[in-house]
């Protein structure tokens, strides 16, 4: 790996008495780690195949080191979203959520893409909690919802807004994670491109940035609420000096956390500062820095009614109830859910939280919410794909067919799917008894309803079929997974 000169000497001067080392483990082979989705593997516990597991993660309770790269685009539980595949050293948010956090929160995850954090966010904060998952850039924030759809989980919408237009909601969330944009030096033996494109201009730009974003959504964290910092760089202008400043600037203290001391994690490198380092030497991962603040409580918290002002008063929120009866066989417990048509579109939201979705919707550009159901095509309803993926679906309102690995990805690549015997109508398929989508049978063919934009490119299957998974644990002493 070619370094820039200027980073060289920069590490030189963050550690030196450890850069040697730091240089050393750039050179190594970089780990290879997934995170299970907890709900779908509670639902559907499958065991590891022999061999595949390194060793656990120890900051995560659901991640896993695995002992070679696998073909994930041809392992169809990773586009069932069984499990998530995720840089070990992020899953310090998920220790980071279940030591601090302990009852329901609203949260927002300010830069959300591709959807890692955001994912450990949904499965690891407490029942009854809201995340709103953002991404400033058009297509990332598709590839944000693509991903979270995947997990299956109903209490969350991801939206494609700028920083500053959460000014409109003062004082709401509990939690924001500003996971912010950054020179991504952390990332240099994972991506080519970040070697190429740093330089000491661009890490002075990302940290001014840093602070503009933490400016602009400051002020939507509540009193008390909490400020997860995170980058992928080790530059203290990015890490350290920022989480000082906004101490001092924006009024916040540090919270302290209590981490294992065989975990590798080391401390700030700025007297005076709370934050958790990841250096590659140390850990098995990649570069990460993480702090968190708790905001002064002097504002006074408001409440939702009075972020939004309808042009008519008396304006009833839409939602269906009248004929909820025709959607309700599709969940699980139904009556914890609304039901709301938009241009054709039937979503279910949760009710504890469906107030609040609907009037952040009137504000936020809105990619995805709750449990998108299906939509009206004249005369017929077509159920969607977020509903195949939900592990809220009804698991009797389909027909189900099991599939073999041949005809799992046949069908995640849009192929004509072509089994033995099929009932008519729409068919949800599944593969090791995990839903993978929907077809439709109509006598003299069958209809692929797999995601045009989602599915698999590549038109060749790997020489060398290796499965992930193997079997459901029957013996729940002998299950390996927690």
């Amino acid at each position: 790996m070619q370094l820039p000169e200027d980073f060289i000497h920069s590490i030189g001067s963050l550690i030196p008495n450890k850069a040697e080392a730091f240089f050393s483990a750039l050179e190594e082979d970089v780990p290879v780690s997934i995170r299970l989705n907890p709900v779908k593997f509670r639902r559907n516990p499958l065991c590891f195949s022999p061999g595949k597991v390194a060793q656990t993660v120890p900051w995560s309770q659901w991640g896993y080191y695995l002992s070679e790269r696998p073909s994930f685009t041809f392992d169809p539980l990773f586009h069932s979203g069984y499990y998530y595949v995720q840089e070990a050293s992020s899953m310090f948010l998920e220790y980071v959520v279940r030591q601090l956090v302990h009852e329901p929160a609203v949260c927002l995850d300010l830069c959300a893409a591709p959807g890692g954090k955001s994912a450990i966010l949904l499965s690891s904060l407490p029942e009854g909690s809201l995340v709103v998952s953002n991404e400033i850039v058009r297509q990332r924030a598709h590839v944000l919802s693509e991903n979270l759809i995947k997990l299956g989980q109903s209490n969350g919408l991801v939206c494609n807004n700028a920083p500053a237009d959460f000014a409109v909601f003062p004082l709401f969330f509990d939690i924001v994670l500003v996971d912010a944009p950054c020179s991504g030096e952390g990332m240099f033996r994972k991506d080519e491109n970040a070697v190429t494109e740093w330089s000491l201009k661009n890490v002075q730009m990302c940290a001014a940035r840093q602070k503009d974003i933490l400016t602009d959504v400051w002020n939507a964290l509540k009193p008390g609420g909490l400020l997860i910092y995170s980058t992928c760089t080790y530059n203290m202008h990015e890490n350290e000096e920022n989480v000082r400043w906004i101490a001092d600037e924006l009024g916040a203290e540090f919270v302290s956390l209590q981490v294992g001391e065989s975990w590798g994690i080391s401390p700030a490198l700025m007297p005076g500062v709370e934050a958790y380092r990841f250096f590659p030497y140390s850990v098995r991962g990649e570069g990460l820095f993480l702090s968190v603040l708790r905001k002064s409580a002097s504002e006074k918290t408001g409440t939702i009614k009075n972020y939004f002002r309808r042009k008519n008063k008396n304006q009833k929120i839409p939602l269906l109830k009248s004929e909820m009866a025709e959607y309700a066989p599709l969940l699980q417990n139904p009556e914890e859910y609304c039901f709301v048509e938009k241009e054709c579109r039937i979503t279910a939201l949760p009710h504890m939280h469906a107030d609040t979705l609907l009037l952040l919707s009137e504000k936020l550009r809105v990619v995805s919410l709750g449990i998108e159901i299906g939509k009206k095509k004249g005369c017929d309803f077509i159920p969607s794909h977020a509903l195949a993926m939900s592990t809220r679906l009804n698991p009797d309102a389909f027909c189900r067919y099991e599939t073999a690995y041949e005809q799992a990805i046949a069908y995640l690549r849009g192929e004509a799917f072509v089994p033995d015997q099929l009932p008519s109508g729409f068919v949800l398929l599944g593969y090791k008894n995990e839903p993978l989508g929907f077809v439709k049978n109509l006598g003299n063919r069958i209809n692929n309803l797999y995601p045009r934009e989602w599915r698999i490119r590549s038109s060749h299957l790997p020489e060398k079929r290796e499965e992930l998974f193997s079997e459901v644990i029957e013996d729940p002493a002998k299950n390996p997974i927690p």
